[in-house]
C-alpha cells in the first residue's frame, strides 16, 4: 500500500534564525502524527543547520536539487555524495523554477534524475504543464514526453526508487490550485502510463499533488485515490500551516487502514 508523504520545499528563504524557530516548532508538532511520511528541502547552506535539527525525528531531510557530475572541475556543483554526507534521503530534481528560469532540459533533468540514484538519494521529479500548455490541451502530452526522458535515460525501473510530483507550473506560487479532479485526471494519466511498462511498479508509486497546496485544500486533494501526498511550498515555510497539511495525510492514512 502506498504511503501518504508530506515534502515541504523551501525554495531560496530562510535564515539561521528562522530556520532555527521552523524546525524547533515542527519536529515536536510532527512526532504523534503516525503513519504518513515526511521531509523538508532547505536551501544548501543550510542542511548542516537543519540536519542537527532533524535528528531522531519523524521528518527526513531532502535538498533541491543535485548536480549532474560527481566531482571535479563544476564550480557551484553539489552533488549527490555531498547531499549523502548530510543525511539527505530526498532531492528535488527538475522542479519548473529549474527548467523555466535556469534553462533545465529534459535530458538534463533525466542526467541529475540518474546522478541522484547513484548518491543512493530519492529524487522527487516534478513534472508538469504551463497554463498555455494546458489551455492547448496538451497536458498530458508535456507530462508524458518529461516522464519519457528519465525513462530513456535510466529505464523504467529507476522509477521504483523515486517520488513523482505533478506541479501544473500555473498553479505554483500563485494562489491557484488544481482542482482535486485536475489532480487525479493527471495522476491517473502517470499511473497508467507507467503500468503499461510495469504494471506493479506503477500500483506502489507515490505520486504527489504540488501547486499552491494548503491547510484548507489538502485533505480534499489527498483524498484523491492517485494523490498519494504533497510536494509544499509557500505553506512549507509555516510551521501551523505545514503541520496541518501533515495531519491531513496522516488523517487520510488512518481512514485507508
Amino acid at each position: 500500500m502506498r504511503i501518504q508523504l508530506v515534502a515541504g520545499n523551501w525554495k531560496m528563504n530562510g535564515s539561521l534564525a528562522s530556520n532555527q524557530a521552523l524546525v524547533q516548532a515542527l519536529v515536536p508538532a510532527l512526532a504523534p502524527l503516525n503513519g504518513a511520511q515526511y521531509a523538508v528541502c532547505v536551501p544548501y547552506p543550510y542542511l548542516a543547520q537543519v540536519q542537527r535539527g532533524l535528528r531522531g525525528s519523524n521528518i527526513a531531510l531532502g535538498a533541491q536539487d543535485v548536480c549532474q557530475f560527481d566531482a571535479g572541475a563544476y564550480t557551484g556543483g553539489v552533488s549527490a555524495a555531498m547531499l549523502a554526507d548530510f543525511e539527505c534521503r530526498y532531492v528535488i530534481v527538475g522542479h519548473s523554477e529549474r527548467r523555466s528560469v535556469f534553462g533545465e532540459t529534459d535530458e538534463v533533468v533525466a542526467v541529475k534524475f540518474a546522478a541522484a540514484l547513484k548518491g543512493l538519494l530519492t529524487p522527487i521529479l516534478c513534472v508538469g504543464e504551463t497554463l498555455k500548455e494546458r489551455e492547448s490541451g496538451v497536458t498530458e502530452a508535456v507530462v508524458a514526453r518529461q516522464l519519457d526522458a528519465v525513462v530513456t535515460h535510466c529505464g523504467v525501473a529507476a522509477l521504483a526508487r523515486c517520488v513523482i510530483a505533478y506541479e501544473p507550473v500555473w498553479a505554483i506560487g500563485t494562489g491557484k490550485t488544481a482542482t482535486p479532479q485536475q489532480a487525479q485526471a493527471v495522476h491517473a494519466f502517470i499511473r497508467g502510463r507507467i503500468a503499461g511498462a510495469d504494471r506493479k511498479l506503477a500500483e506502489g508509486l507515490q505520486l504527489l499533488y504540488g501547486g499552491s497546496v494548503k491547510s484548507g485544500n489538502a485533505a480534499e486533494l489527498f483524498a484523491m485515490p492517485d494523490v498519494d501526498g504533497g510536494l509544499i511550498g509557500g505553506a512549507a515555510l509555516s510551521a501551523d500551516e505545514f503541520t496541518a497539511i501533515c495531519r491531513a495525510a496522516a488523517a487520510r492514512e488512518t481512514t485507508r487502514v
